[in-house]
This record gives structure tokens, C-alpha cells and sequence, in this order.
């Protein structure tokens, strides 16, 4: 009470000397300590400071207290700072989200097919510095700063600013006063083990919490006469309230933090501790309730701000984010194993041209999707020769990689994937992998792939696949697969080897445009058959072309996007075992797209088909349709209501229509009708868009787990009466 008539006593002095020009406002530096979510606070406080009518003529602050008065002092109003904050996605502040859609074809087949992936690096295996590198709250600070993106003095700021940061490997404190604001604002606020650490000058530098959490004396020192400080900090907690490894590093950070306040709150003026305990640092989804209890705090003693205002509201400029860009150049620095035009080709725009902050947004994000890099900054000069978007990397260390994978499904049954991947094995932009599928058909995958970018890549795959399976043809469709050998029922051994090489690049910046050249060798056989035991045992080899476009949200359960496959192969050469090979070309594609109808529902819509052009081809490359869960490979197709490799032929058209509902997270109930024509010459005989001959219908529960999607569909068809139960366990492969 006594500090407070005292300082009341001397703001009186300040406004009411007569006989003499009105003597200079005192300026006032407001301190925002560290606290996490808890730190939106923070925004209520300088809601109620500006309804007081205060000026503010220094800011500073460590941490979240870095975040909010970097974008007060780059000219936001608090209003404005409170409809920011209110939009943010809670989710993407915690954690590194990458959007299916920014990761290329090779990379989202990593993310669907392995479980469980461990680095390795000098025969160790590593682990990341942290669960997140924070790159949404980048993306996001550098957008809402775009409009001071060449001040790298802080002072310079609409009002003048000082972060605090922590050198890792000092552990000693770093104020920074100048550089880029976003990668300051970031420093601050990156949390151990939450968040990455961020490079500046060749510093590491981590959560300026650690050494000082309310940064009084900087402000201080730039030229404040009066300090208001917000303190968000946590208490020392018992054993109880302790939750979790999080928890911990604020109980050990808190000790000393705790000691310093006590002398730094005897030096605040005003002193504003608002009342956040129920909450904790990662409370973001509560952020509404938050920045009220900064507000309350604040009005509490608004006779007191109101003595230092001018008497009415502060009323600042809008500040109305820019939505594009025009990037005259891109300059990258940090690249040792990774070539220029690999990292444009992931920005996905080229110099020259004005793109949206969302597309450069998404351009970083597709550059993080390759898990190739372990920090991304940037920053914007203007140059001589206009706009300058200024990127520095840092690569990722570690380039080899063990993956692991489980699956069932009714046919190929049970196994194990073992995965090993290389990054950068012979040449810069490569990777090399193999999987090794073991358990009740051995299988192999094989991939070479040097990713250019935006201009020519080139790649290697090669693949065995096998499967023994009893089909039977009791429906009596002239297209069923056990007609080609002759009986009704038959036990087929099935092995496929297959070779590849193709080059590829990225057409209209969203389609993949490829080709290539292919040997196979198949062999099929069975020892039920009534005719000659081996059915086909020859080479083939073709050419091949393709384009393939993916928006999907999600593989399995997509809730909106496209699909789009076509491809065609011409067979040129066989072997001939089976005596009756002649040129001809395979023509297939397909099409779907899944929508949003409301929260959790979802509409998926399919159509595909396929054909053979030219003379007659042989039955080893018909389609063949049935079954569900197996990763279709060939000319393998999914299809509700018949049992596996049921129905055949060298044409076919199907479509689908899927309704699916996640009554709980990551819990789907769904339902789906499928209707099909197979047969032979479809197209030339004018009946492959007759009424469907074939009908199938199916209920089905999925949910995704760690492993990949668990389901359990029961399919049944009005054409057989029959019905069919699968299960599906784990990604496909």
C-alpha cells in the first residue's frame, strides 16, 4: 500500500506543476513473464491497459510472454491479438502436424505402411531433441510479422522490444534486441523437450525460462520509468501436483525462478498476477477462459492504470495481414546432401512468382514432411533485385533408418514387415529401402528413388509377391478365376516377380507424370487343377506410363479430397509359356473423392475400371475382383460381396459409395455398396456401362491404432445369397 501511494504521489507531481510547460509522461515498460498457454493471460492484461488509455512505450518478455508482446510491439492491438489466439488450432501449437497432402507419393507410402520406425546413427539408435519443431507457431509468427519483415533492429518496432533466450550449451542468458523477430520470438518461447531448439548465430538457443523468466531489468535499462508486470509463473508444486516429465522440468526450472522474483517483483511497480490456477502450460483449448482471467485480473486495479493513461482508450491502426507474397529470388543456405532443385521442387513454387502465405506455408511444410531437415527458418530481404526469400536448413544427421510393420488380411494372412532405409546412399536426393515381409507368404519390396524435384527423378523398384489360396466357383459366373483352370474348386500357388525403372516429375505442380520399362516373371499354379498343373510360368516385359494425383486427408478414412490413377502398359515380349501371347496394352484408372457431410460423417464416392486394347490378351493379366483388406497389387481389386479372387475377366467397371461416421475419435462405423461388370471385351461388345451384373454390400468397424487401421467388415450379395466376414489388422503392405 505504501509503494502504491507513492507512486500515485509521484504521477501527481508529473501532471500537475503550474506556471510551467507540461512536463514530460512518464514512460511505461510492461514485463511479461513466461507460462505457457497460461501466458495468454498476458492478452486480457493489455485489453484492460489499453481501455485504461496507457501508452505503452517498451515491452518485453520471455517465452509466451515473448510471443505475445513480440506481435503487441510489432503494432497489434490486444483486441486484435485476442482474435488471433482464439483461432489458433490448440493441436498444431503442441505438436508437428504434416497435412497428408504435403508429403510426395513416396513419402505418405512411409507414413501408411511402417508402425514403428527407429533412427540409427553410428549404430545407435537416436532420438529427437523434442516432440515438436514448432513449425506451425513459425509459419504462423511469420505471417502475422510480414508487415516489419526488414526491421532487424527492435527498437525500430512500432514499440520497442527485448526477448529473453537460453544458450543450451552455456546455459547462460541471451537477450536479444535485434535479427529476425519471428526466429527471436521462437528462441524464447522453445520449451525443452516440447520444443526444438532455434539457431541464431550460431547459438542453440532454448526457453529463455530457464535463466530469466521476467526480464525487468532489459526493460528497465531501455528507458521505462514506471514497470507493470504480468506474472504467469508457476508456484512450487507438491509431489502430487507433479504430472508427467513436462511437470517435472517446470518444478526444477521453477526453482530458482521463484527465488529471483521476489527481488524482481519488488522492483515492478504495478504488479499483476492473475488468477490461473486451474490451468497448466499446455492448456491452449482453454484459451478463451485464460485471456478473460488476465482482463479480471487487470480491472481489479484499473483506478490505479487509469492514473498513468491519456485520459481515454488507446485506439490502434488494423493491421490486416498480406495473404500473397511476390518472391523476386530464393536463396538457401545449410544444403550439404541435398541439391537446390530438390528443395525448390519441395517448396513446390518457383523464383519469380507470387504465391499466397499459405502456399509458402505449405511449401515449408512439404520441406519438413521428408523428415530430412531438423529446423527450417526463414526470412525476407529486399534485395536489389527485388523480394528475397532467405531459407537456411539444417540437415538431418541421421539417414538410416529401421522400420517394422504388421498386417493381416484374408489373403496373404499373417506377417511381419522388417524395413531397412538409407537416405543419401550413393549420391545426393537419393534413399534406398527394403522390406522384408516374413510369415505365411514371404514377400519382398525394393526401392531406389533420386527425388529432383521440379525436373526429372529416377527410380528403381523391384517386388516378389505370393500367396497360396483355395477359390472356389460355386456361383457359376462365367468370370470366375477357378474357370481358367478348368474346375469348380481349385488351391492356386501364386508368385510374382516383378522389376522397374522410371523416371517421373511433378506436372501442373500437383500431378505425378511417369514412366517406364518393366520385367515379370509369373508363375501360377495348381496341383487341383484338371488341366495341367502349371497355368502360366513366363517373362514379360513392357512399357508403362502413368499419372496419379492424391489430396486425401487420410489413406484409410479420409474425410475429404480427390483420387486420381490412370495408367497404361503395353506388354511387348514374353516367353510364352502359356503359347499364346500377342501384344497388347492394359488401360486403367480410377477415380474418388470423399466430403465432409457434417462433424464425423463422411461420404467416400469411387469409380475405376480397366481394359485390354489390341489382340487378345492372356488370362494371367485379367481383373480380378473380391475380398477386401489386402494391399491390391497386379490387377487385384476390392469388391464387397464375393469372396477372394472370385471374379475375372480382361475388362471390368465398378463403383463404390461409402458413408463412414467416427462416433468416437479415431472409431469408425461404415457402410458401403459396391456394383460391378467383369468380363471379356466389355468395351467392344457395348456392355461395360450396361446395369451392373454384380452387386455386393458390406458393415464394417475400423479403428486407427499406432499399428495402422484395425477393421472387421461383413459383406454379404443379393446375386449369391452369401455372406463373408474379414478382418483387417495394420497397414497395408
Amino acid at each position: 500500500m505504501k509503494k502504491l501511494v507513492l507512486l500515485l504521489m509521484a504521477l501527481s507531481v508529473f501532471s500537475s506543476v503550474t506556471g510551467q510547460e507540461k512536463k514530460h509522461k512518464p514512460k511505461v515498460g510492461v514485463v511479461l513473464s513466461g507460462g505457457g498457454a497460461k501466458g495468454l493471460a498476458h492478452i486480457g492484461v493489455l485489453k484492460a491497459l489499453e481501455e485504461a488509455g496507457i501508452e505503452v512505450s517498451y515491452i518485453g518478455g520471455t517465452s509466451m510472454g515473448a510471443i505475445v508482446g513480440g506481435l503487441y510491439a510489432a503494432g497489434y492491438s490486444a483486441k486484435e491479438l485476442d482474435s488471433i489466439f482464439s483461432a489458433l488450432d490448440a493441436d498444431a501449437i503442441l505438436r508437428d502436424y504434416t497435412p497428408r497432402a504435403s508429403k510426395n507419393f513416396f513419402e505418405k507410402r512411409n507414413d501408411e505402411v511402417y508402425a514403428i520406425s527407429l533412427p540409427f546413427k553410428g549404430y545407435k539408435i537416436g532420438f529427437p531433441t523434442a516432440l515438436s519443431k514448432g513449425l506451425y507457431n513459425y509459419n504462423t509468427i511469420n505471417r502475422l510479422t510480414d508487415h516489419v519483415r526488414y526491421i532487424r533492429d527492435f527498437d525500430s518496432l512500432p514499440i520497442p522490444f527485448v526477448c529473453i533466450a537460453t544458450d543450451i550449451e552455456t546455459g547462460k542468458e541471451v537477450v536479444l534486441r535485434k535479427g529476425v523477430l519471428p526466429d527471436a520470438i521462437l528462441a524464447s518461447g522453445a520449451f525443452p523437450s516440447l520444443y526444438s531448439p532455434v539457431e541464431i548465430d550460431n547459438r542453440l538457443l532454448i526457453d529463455g525460462g530457464v535463466t530469466n523468466n521476467y526480464p525487468i531489468e532489459q526493460v528497465r535499462a531501455m528507458g521505462a520509468d514506471i514497470i507493470i508486470g504480468v506474472d504467469v509463473q508457476d508456484p512450487l508444486r507438491t509431489r502430487d501436483e507433479i504430472k508427467g516429465a513436462t511437470g517435472l522440468l517446470l518444478q526444477i526450472n521453477n526453482y530458482q525462478m521463484i527465488q529471483k522474483m521476489e527481488d524482481k517483483r519488488k522492483k515492478t511497480d504495478i504488479y499483476i498476477r492473475p488468477d490461473i490456477s486451474g490451468y497448466t502450460v499446455i492448456s491452449f483449448d482453454e484459451g478463451r477462459q485464460i485471456i478473460d482471467k488476465g482482463e479480471e485480473a487487470a480491472n481489479k486495479i484499473m483506478d490505479t492504470l487509469k492514473a498513468l493513461g491519456v485520459g481515454h482508450p488507446i485506439e490502434k491502426p488494423h493491421i490486416t495481414p498480406k495473404d500473397s507474397i511476390c518472391i523476386a529470388q530464393v536463396k538457401i543456405s545449410g544444403l550439404r546432401k541435398f541439391t537446390r532443385s530438390y528443395v525448390i521442387g519441395k517448396l513446390n513454387f518457383k523464383p519469380g512468382t507470387k504465391i499466397s502465405y499459405s502456399k509458402l506455408n505449405q511449401g515449408i511444410t512439404n520441406l519438413d514432411a521428408t523428415q530430412n531437415f531438423t529446423s527450417l527458418s526463414y526470412n525476407f530481404t529486399d534485395d536489389k533485385d527485388g523480394e528475397a526469400l532467405r531459407l537456411h536448413v539444417t540437415e538431418n544427421p541421421i539417414d538410416r533408418y529401421i522400420k517394422f510393420g504388421l498386417h493381416y488380411d484374408g489373403l496373404y494372412k499373417s506377417a511381419i514387415l522388417i524395413n531397412y532405409t538409407h537416405k543419401n546412399l550413393i549420391r545426393r536426393n537419393d534413399v534406398a529401402l527394403i522390406d522384408a515381409i516374413l510369415g505365411d507368404n514371404f514377400r519382398y519390396n525394393f526401392d531406389y528413388y533420386i527425388d529432383n524435384g521440379f525436373h526429372l527423378s529416377y527410380g528403381l523398384h523391384s517386388y516378389f509377391s505370393s500367396f497360396n489360396r483355395n477359390i472356389s466357383g460355386e456361383y457359376g459366373a462365367q468370370s470366375s478365376f477357378s474357370n481358367l483352370f478348368g474346375t469348380k474348386s481349385v488351391n492356386i500357388d501364386f508368385t510374382d516377380w516383378t522389376n522397374q525403372a522410371y523416371v517421373q516429375t511433378i506436372f501442373a505442380r500437383t500431378f505425378l507424370l511417369g514412366g517406364g520399362i518393366e520385367y515379370k516373371h509369373i508363375k501360377i499354379k495348381s496341383e487341383t487343377a484338371d488341366a495341367r498343373p502349371v497355368f502360366d510360368n513366363s517373362d514379360y516385359v513392357s512399357a508403362y506410363g502413368y499419372l496419379k494425383f492424391d489430396s486425401y486427408d487420410d489413406k484409410y478414412f479420409p474425410s475429404e479430397g480427390y483420387f486420381f490413377s490412370g495408367e497404361a502398359k503395353s506388354y511387348l515380349l514374353s516367353s510364352d509359356y502359356t503359347g499364346g501371347f500377342n501384344r497388347f496394352t492394359i488401360i486403367k484408372g480410377e477415380l474418388a473423392t470423399a466430403q465432409t457431410l457434417f462433424k464425423g460423417a463422411t461420404i467416400k464416392l469411387q469409380s475405376e475400371m480397366g481394359f485390354s486394347a489390341g489382340k487378345e490378351s492372356i488370362s494371367t493379366f485379367d481383373f480380378i475382383l473380391g475380398g477386401y483388406g489386402y494391399y491390391p497389387t497386379n490387377n487385384f481389386r476390392h469388391f464387397y460381396g464375393y469372396d477372394f479372387l472370385t471374379l475375372s475377366g480382361n475388362s471390368y467397371i465398378k463403383s463404390a459409395i461409402t458413408l463412414d461416421y467416427e462416433f468416437l475419435r479415431k472409431n469408425h462405423l461404415n457402410f458401403t455398396a459396391n456394383y460391378a461388370n467383369v468380363g471379356h471385351n466389355l468395351l467392344n461388345e457395348g456392355s461395360m456401362f450396361s446395369i451392373p451384373t454384380y452387386s455386393g454390400y458390406a458393415f464394417g468397424y475400423g479403428m486407427e491404432t499406432i499399428l495402422g487401421p484395425l477393421e472387421l467388415k461383413h459383406s454379404w450379395s443379393p446375386d449369391t445369397h452369401q455372406h463373408y466376414t474379414w478382418v483387417s489388422v495394420g497397414f497395408w503392405f
